[in-house]
């Protein structure tokens, strides 16, 4: 069965298109078929998997507002297990447009529907607020995954991502689970990750991951 899965927290810079590049490209090694699919109008995932933006034809955009067909916004990746749905600034244009139509919340639901059964995996990579983007990828998931930076106020703002997709599992997708919060620019010399490591497990337990994501600059 498909798991999709999205990468979200509404502060930028903590690591979410890295995460979801890297966990899609690490799945689809393995053999599993993973489908990516950039919700970001500044579409740092389309680079990061060595698609052309300018060049884009169709992207998420069109998908979104049916102005194009879902398998004309597939893009192969160099890698042959992955595929990619890509962004570009298009998207900006999408919660605007969107601001009152009917069952806005589905339209990425909707536009996986046909295709999701192809693959093992759908990472979605969200953009950095919790608007109708997020929305709409919070209700086609079945789980949301977060980073976590260990600096400085990381835990500033998890309250109302929580808060979110809260309301998205009560109202658009029951099944909604949180697959855990991920540590990441993690430096085990300061003290400051370290005091971060312990208040996220602090507050949130076994929701955070073992795993820590080390600091560097080759990420």
């Amino acid at each position: 069965m498909t798991q999709i899965i999205s990468i979200a927290n509404q502060k930028g810079g903590v690591g979410k298109t890295t995460t979801s590049v890297n966990l899609s490209a690490a799945l689809a090694s393995m053999g599993k078929k993973v489908l990516l699919v950039d919700c970001d109008s500044q579409a740092n995932a389309t680079t990061g998997m060595g698609i052309d933006k300018p060049s884009l034809k169709y992207s998420l955009y069109q998908g979104l507002i049916q102005e194009a067909e879902v398998d004309d916004i597939l893009y192969a990746t160099l890698l042959p297990k992955l595929m990619i749905i890509p962004a570009n600034m298009d998207l900006i244009g999408f919660e605007i447009e969107m601001v009152s139509a009917k069952g806005r919340e589905k339209k990425l639901k909707q536009l996986l529907e046909g295709i999701k059964e192809r693959f093992d995996y759908v990472i979605i990579d969200c953009p950095p607020a919790l608007g109708l983007l997020t929305l709409n990828a919070f209700t086609a998931s079945d789980a949301v995954l977060i980073p976590l930076q260990s600096e400085f106020y990381a835990l500033e703002g998890l309250g109302q991502l929580l808060d979110t997709i809260k309301r998205v599992k009560s109202s658009f997708n029951p099944g909604l689970k949180i697959k855990g919060i991920l540590l990441t620019m993690y430096d085990g010399r300061t003290n400051l990750a370290q005091h971060v490591v312990e208040d996220a497990r602090k507050y949130f337990k076994d929701m955070v991951f073992k795993t820590k994501i080390p600091r560097n600059v080759k990420l």
